[in-house]
């Protein structure tokens, strides 16, 4: 038995597939992208330091994963982003420039700098993992951190101080890109 189609069966059938093609395609197109950025940190003249930083945001901040190893055993070290992304500290220690600040944040001396992100601490291996939500920076923007140094430094960090040495020596540094 043989089925036949006649010009209005078509048409629906092909309006259908072509809704159906159609939707699918949307769902690539409106799918949430999120916005991510990685760092590699290298260890600096005289330190082992060295991991991985990975930069994802999301609504209520920029989630950022550190994986790092060779710190001093049991100890406390700053991780902030500087203004520039340069790590060749060894011919110039201030290459990366001071801890990242908007430039009005700057003037007030009560103001937290945005690029001080936390304070981390290592384990007796001296290793730390973990994550942090920074909510005063982006990875877009007027706040965006790409293409920034991130640096590990050799001391804990009062956030309330900004410079470049408000930390003590870089351990280990690196450059946050997309």
């Amino acid at each position: 038995m043989r089925q036949r189609f006649d010009g209005r069966s078509c048409a629906a059938l092909i309006a259908m597939a072509a809704s159906t093609l159609l939707l699918s395609g949307c769902g690539i197109i409106f799918q949430n992208h999120e916005k991510r950025a990685d760092a590699t940190l290298l260890p600096t003249p005289g330190s082992a330091t060295r991991g991985t930083v990975t930069l994802i945001e999301r609504a209520d901040g920029v989630q950022i994963s550190y994986n790092l190893a060779g710190m001093p055993p049991n100890s406390e070290h700053a991780l902030q982003v500087h203004e520039r992304g340069d790590c060749i500290v060894t011919s110039q220690p201030d290459a990366a420039g001071p801890v990242f600040a908007l430039a009005g944040d700057r003037k007030r001396s009560s103001s937290r700098a945005e690029g001080d992100l936390a304070n981390i601490r290592s384990d007796a291996n001296g290793a730390a993992t973990g994550f942090i939500v920074a909510t005063d920076v982006s990875l877009d923007g007027v706040r965006s951190v790409v293409s920034r140094a991130i640096l590990l430094h050799g001391d804990a960090s009062d956030p309330y101080v900004i410079g470049p040495h408000s930390a003590g020596p870089a351990l280990a540094c690196g450059v946050i890109r997309q």
